[in-house]
């Protein structure tokens, strides 16, 4: 009696291991892979724990060879190209998260992102911007992707990067 109870509750307990979005085999899946994180360019550093949070400081587009994806949205860039940059920094801030936790599996939730993007100042589409950045992030982590946001225009951003990005995250225990 004690092993069919004890199969009965593996059995209902066993779809939700299954259907637990795994970040690392996620990752291996669509074929990305991460790069050792760059140094920041000021005083300050990769990432501040606080508790059972982790915000990472605004990074951008960041190529494998250390050069940016640079200019304006509405001038030099399309929206694609800008979406293709934020996907870009969110793959920079995977590699930041997995050098400070040693797994993107110890993520409990993505919880607030800010995307600054640089932009003319006649472009409305930040949001379709910053998508590149926010869909990556369900991608990887599925519902625990889902995040608050905010998706500003900016007038220059550092080294005339595309986009700067900056993410708070909640850790599991």
């Amino acid at each position: 009696m004690k092993s069919i109870f004890l199969m009965l509750i593996i059995t209902c307990l066993l779809p939700a291991a299954v259907l637990a979005q795994d970040a690392e085999s996620k990752l291996k899946e669509k074929g990305i892979t991460l790069i050792v994180p760059s140094a920041p360019i000021a005083n300050y550093v990769n990432a501040v724990r606080v508790g059972n949070l982790l915000y990472l400081a605004g990074k951008g587009p960041t190529n494998p060879d250390g050069s940016y994806i640079t200019g304006k949205l509405g001038k030099d860039l399309t929206i694609e190209q800008g979406y293709a940059a934020a996907r870009l920094t969110a793959i920079n801030h995977l590699s930041v998260i997995r050098a400070e936790l040693g797994s993107l599996n110890k993520v409990k939730r993505i919880v607030k992102v800010l995307g600054m993007v640089n932009c003319a100042d006649d472009f409305k589409d930040q949001p379709k911007v910053i998508n590149g950045y926010s869909d990556l992030m369900v991608e990887i982590f599925g519902d625990k992707g889902k995040h608050a946001r905010s998706a500003v225009g900016m007038i220059s951003l550092p080294f005339g990067m595309a986009v700067e990005i900056e993410v708070i995250i909640e850790l599991e225990p």
